[in-house]
């Protein structure tokens, strides 16, 4: 569990990367709503020291845990449909000794975390249609859950998780090829059905979201396309070097109430408005570096389920950037996702900085550093080869 780990193995590029963005987080975080900033900031705190525990701990034996994870995760995601607290038509957040916390966003480090060690344990099976059958029924069980809530965003998110997981893992080209055929029709199909007025397959205001993107001129969507609109011109309107953190501009997002939520969806509208363009590009910088440390690290992991766990919490980072700005930019249909380290959610918050945590003793146990040549006295060299 506890291993003797050396001070300059230890990555502290990504702790100052994390920091600065968490930073930031909570900085935004006050200007949008400042009766939130404290709460933010006791979740950057708490992260950060669950964090260094876990850099500490040996990843690999953790991991021994997994199917204990996986079964924990799959009770998590049914308490959620039989306890669940309803807001805004979905069902996502359970209260469990009086802390209120959504499960999904927990979910993405396990089924990370399981399915680094699964896929390490069946490497040489990956290809095997057995193994692809049983591998889908372990990730489809979760999805359904998910789904159910109903979360579509995030049962999409995991969807594309698990493949990059799966490719790393050694996936033929000629079955991601078959499957990506699969994929493409099923798509077609799925938007074809969502579009229709009496369709059943997807919630009435997932499907408003998606028409609102579809058809961006027609009024029926304008309440759906508003808030995008608006997030559009918020961070516009910031220029070059923005407004200023906490100003005072009664047209600004935050003071004019013209786009809601705006400390955890559409966090980046406030970014753009407050710190301009160089702020904007500052966060995305962040971010990509965070991504580049995790796959830096997995590049040097000691074992392939080290690999697939840095790949993996780089994924859910990248993936989750990309939904976020792309939805407060207008290039995405309008769905809820937290900006990682930047928006307010402590369960978002304190789940990534369990994942990083990983990925900090991946970097503890490189390759090299685990299996170092052992070097041979001198004296004993000379003496091998006085003697022949």
């Amino acid at each position: 569990m506890w291993r003797q780990y050396k001070l300059k193995d230890y990555n502290f590029r990504l702790i100052i990367w994390l920091v600065t963005l968490s930073t930031l987080g909570v900085l935004l975080v006050g200007s949008a709503e400042p009766s939130l900033q404290g709460r933010q900031l006791a979740g950057v705190m708490l992260g950060l020291s669950i964090m260094f525990i876990i850099s500490l701990t040996d990843f690999s034996w953790i991991m021994n845990f997994y199917w204990i994870g996986y079964g924990f995760n799959i009770l998590l995601l049914l308490l959620v449909i039989v306890l669940g607290y309803n807001a805004g038509g979905a069902t996502r957040w359970i209260t469990i000794a009086g802390l209120r916390f959504q499960p999904v966003e927990l979910t993405k480090i396990i089924l990370v975390v399981f399915f680094s060690k699964y896929l390490m344990e069946n490497e040489n099976d990956v290809n095997k249609p057995r193994m692809i059958l049983r591998t889908a029924g372990l990730i489809g069980f979760p999805l359904i859950l998910v789904f159910l809530q109903p979360d579509l965003k995030n049962t999409l998110t995991i969807t594309v998780i698990f493949s990059i997981l799966y490719y790393v893992a050694g996936l033929s080209y000629k079955i991601i090829g078959g499957v990506l055929t699969v994929i493409i029709v099923l798509g077609f199909g799925f938007m074809a059905i969502v579009t229709q007025p009496n369709q059943h397959l997807i919630r009435d205001y997932q499907r408003q979201r998606i028409m609102a993107f579809l058809n961006p001129d027609l009024d029926e969507y304008n309440d759906d396309r508003t808030q995008q609109n608006n997030s559009v011109t918020a961070i516009g309107s910031g220029m070059l070097t923005g407004k200023g953190l906490n100003n005072s501009d009664v047209s600004s997002a935050n003071k004019g109430n013209f786009i809601p939520e705006v400390q955890t969806d559409f966090i980046f509208a406030v970014a753009g408005e407050e710190l301009g363009f160089l702020g904007s590009a500052g966060i995305i910088i962040l971010l990509l570096l965070i991504v580049l440390e995790c796959l830096i690290t997995s590049r040097k992991a000691k074992d392939l389920s080290g690999k697939l766990l840095c790949c993996g919490i780089a994924s859910i980072v990248a993936i989750q950037s990309f939904i976020n700005i792309g939805v407060a930019t207008r290039m995405l249909p309008n769905t809820g996702t937290p900006l990682p380290f930047v928006s307010y959610g402590l369960t978002s918050l304190v789940s990534l900085y369990i994942g990083m945590g990983m990925v900090l003793n991946v970097g503890l146990q490189t390759r090299i550093q685990v299996a170092k040549p052992r070097r041979r006295p001198k004296e004993d060299t000379r003496r091998r080869l006085y003697y022949g």
